[in-house]
């Protein structure tokens, strides 16, 4: 019975002294640690959209090469001009020898060649991985790409075929600026690094503080470089304090995170700053920590003494005493005199008292000096209630701590820079998305120029291999005037919606069903003097799954796509295809994204309180450009506050935790001594009340080693011995009365 009483003031302590150390540990002055993460994971989303440009632009410049059909009369002016798309004439393109190194031809700004060996470059298997180099003064990214020729009978006839007659491979060098750096969030300012810290680019949005750039680009570089071979690496910096505001940066590489990607080596790093209102009025969570701990402690002394002297004490004496009359029962007439002498001491209530009286009653019997008694039946309280009791006394500190106590409120709990991060992080999945069905488009309507003038299983063949280059798709197909599909690979086609559009684009082709369908279009080009393709538009169906993998990231919660109608098409979660958005908040703050008729809207955010407490939303257009600008999407974003390291927040959580383990120690240690003592103190005081009634046949079992054990073996002796004594007075009847015990046992 020790171990669950010790073990409840033991664990009542060790919350008391959890509760101090956790509410005192809650930072209530200075830059609250949300807004430092804030910060750093908007400059990784930033970096993560740096990096999926660099490798869109460097699939691009492989995959016109790749579908380029040299053959080998071509030269490399033509060639050149051909893998120029529209659009990109300013870029720097040269073609090279890839044996030689020879320049072949050039086109658009200089390319800056120094230090490019080409020969060494296109040697090696796989893709060539841009580089980053400096020009004019600037530092501008090459895209590199190998075009193969077939060989050529008489190497004469062309002076740019070699002399053996085997295959050649010129090298495509595409110099290109880097990506457009943006920013997001008023007051917020972009740059991009590079391993020294230089500034490559910049971009602000809206005001910006002066002493938001003060040494911090070393500091990023410094700290990227530290990271070592964690090429995905982010993190977040203070800066300068100027009053009551202090400068919060975040940085990251801009590298893959899922392995060895195109821009690990580029060294490039996006850092991104702002000033917030650093917190100056502290709440004192440690005195509310200090008066809670000391009232847990109460409890827990409260708990001991209660248990101590109604429980533990009495249960040692009855052991004592039953061992007594068991030593009396057994040991003969002079150890009987010694032991059955002295009454059996009845303490305690319920449970204990009935063994007492009990056990009182039997030492009656082995003396003589009464027979079997019935033990009327009490029905006040018992050991049961004791315990329960117990468990109202924990519950009483405990609840108000979960539900009454430091209660995070919900207006005022969340900083406003860490609302207005979780906005520009919606803004920033919004352009991820825009980004991935932008290219989606590209790439189909880059497919649509190889359809006319080829024959059916030609068209087949090139749907099959953009199929096959491009895993986002799961279906493409042609579709003729009247809508019908005339040509499809891939998958069987959702689409349930049969129109012919017009220009291309993204849209939907379905509207209800387990599986929302996103497709892109375009129109197949009809070129005069070539026979027409088999259909007038291409649309390629977006596997929605692909979608669904771009959605998730750190500490931006669960992100939904709707349609125009707040209908959900894709989440980083589990969803059902066009269900609404969980939460009517979340429905009402995606409608105030739409602007006036005519125009694209605007982001917006606000804290929700839900059953979980205070949650952190954002709202945003998908596209204000682009094939899904016409489309009214939305993207909606809730993180619960608690995911997030905001003071209020932290110290509601730590405190309904300390209520929650007190809660579960004293139900656990009160309910570990119902088992082990409880429960088996009322089997043994209904045995003990039975046997003392004259129930000499019901064999008493000790069921456990421990005090009730022996209690229950000294009651199994002292029936042995009563139910002796009854038989050898039924076998002596005849002969007289029997006498009894005391007139065997000399007088004291």
């Amino acid at each position: 019975m020790r171990p669950p009483i010790a073990s409840l003031v033991l664990l009542l302590l060790v919350v008391a002294a959890l509760t101090v150390i956790c509410l005192a540990g809650v930072p209530t002055t200075g830059v609250p640690q949300a807004v430092l993460d804030g910060e750093q994971q908007i400059a990784a989303d930033t970096a993560l959209s740096m990096r999926t440009a660099i490798e869109a632009e460097a699939n691009s410049v492989r995959r016109k090469a790749h579908a380029y059909p040299a053959t080998g009369t071509t030269t490399p002016t033509a060639a050149l001009k051909a893998l120029t798309p529209a659009g990109k004439a300013v870029a720097g393109r040269v073609l090279l020898d890839a044996r030689s190194g020879k320049l072949l031809a050039t086109g658009g700004r200089t390319v800056p060649l120094g230090g490019i060996d080409a020969a060494r470059t296109a040697s090696g298997h796989g893709d060539i991985p841009p580089r980053l180099v400096t020009a004019s003064g600037t530092r501008e990214l090459l895209y590199f790409a190998k075009v193969t020729l077939p060989a050529q009978e008489d190497p004469d006839q062309d002076q740019y075929q070699a002399q053996d007659g085997a295959e050649r491979q010129w090298l495509l060098v595409v110099s290109e600026a880097l990506p457009a750096l943006a920013a997001y969030g008023d007051g917020r300012t972009a740059q991009m690094l590079d391993t020294d810290g230089t500034v490559l680019a910049t971009a602000v949005h809206g005001a910006v503080s002066r002493a938001a750039g003060g040494g911090l680009p070393v500091k990023a570089s410094r700290a990227a470089h530290a990271s070592g071979s964690d090429t995905d690496a982010s993190g977040s910096l203070l800066g300068a304090a100027t009053g009551s505001r202090r400068v919060v940066a975040g940085w990251a590489q801009v590298a893959s995170t899922t392995g060895p990607g195109e821009t690990d080596d580029l060294g490039l790093v996006v850092l991104t700053s702002r000033t917030v209102p650093a917190t100056t009025k502290a709440v004192d969570y440690s005195g509310f920590a200090v008066q809670a701990a000391g009232a847990l402690a109460g409890v827990a002394l409260l708990l001991w003494l209660v248990l101590h002297f109604f429980v533990q004490q009495p249960l040692l004496r009855l052991f004592l005493s039953a061992g007594r009359l068991a030593r009396g029962a057994t040991d003969g007439p002079a150890a009987a005199s010694v032991e059955l002498s002295r009454p059996v001491p009845v303490h305690g209530f319920g449970e204990l008292a009935r063994i007492g009286r009990a056990l009182d009653s039997l030492r009656g019997q082995l003396l003589g000096e009464s027979g079997p008694q019935e033990i009327p039946a009490r029905r006040g309280p018992g050991y049961r209630a004791l315990a329960a009791a117990g468990v109202v006394v924990v519950a009483c500190w405990a609840v108000p701590m979960i539900f009454l106590l430091d209660r995070a409120d919900t207006a005022s709990a969340v900083p406003a820079p860490v609302l207005a991060d979780q906005e520009a992080r919606t803004v920033l999945a919004t352009h991820r998305i825009q980004q991935s069905l932008d290219q989606s488009y590209t790439e189909l309507n880059e497919a649509t120029a190889s359809l006319p003038g080829a024959n059916r299983d030609a068209q087949t063949q090139v749907l099959r291999q953009v199929l096959d280059e491009h895993k986002q798709y799961r279906s493409l197909y042609l579709l003729d005037r009247s809508g019908g599909i005339t040509l499809r690979v891939g998958d069987t086609p959702l689409r349930t919606l049969v129109h012919v559009p017009h220009g291309g684009g993204i849209t939907t082709v379905n509207a209800s069903g387990r599986i929302p369908a996103i497709a892109a279009y375009a129109q197949v080009p009809a070129v005069k003097g070539k026979a027409p393709a088999a259909g007038v538009v291409l649309f390629g169906e977006i596997d929605v799954q692909a979608l669904n993998s771009i959605l998730p990231r750190p500490k931006l919660g669960t992100v939904w796509v709707t349609d125009d109608h707040e209908r959900v098409l894709a989440a980083s979660e589990g969803y059902e295809a066009f269900e609404s958005l969980p939460d009517p908040d979340l429905t009402r703050l995606a409608r105030a994204t739409q602007g006036a008729p005519g125009t694209a809207g605007s982001a917006t955010s606000a804290v929700h309180l839900t059953s979980s407490g205070p949650s952190v939303d954002a709202a945003a257009p998908l596209a204000k450009s682009g094939p899904t600008a016409h489309l009214g999407w939305h993207l909606v974003t809730a993180e619960p506050a608690a995911a997030l390291q905001i003071p209020a927040v932290q110290a509601q959580q730590r405190t309904m935790l300390a209520g929650i383990l007190a809660l579960a120690a004293g139900a656990a240690c009160l309910g570990w001594l119902h088992v082990v003592v409880i429960r088996p103190l009322r089997a043994v005081a209904v045995l003990v009340e039975r046997l003392a009634g004259g129930d000499r046949r019901t064999v008493l079992h000790p069921v456990n080693h421990d005090e009730i054990g022996s209690i229950t073996r000294s009651l199994e002796l002292v029936r042995q011995a009563l139910a002796e004594r009854d038989r050898t007075a039924r076998s002596s009847h005849t002969a007289g009365p029997s006498r009894p015990l005391r007139e065997h046992t000399p007088q004291r």
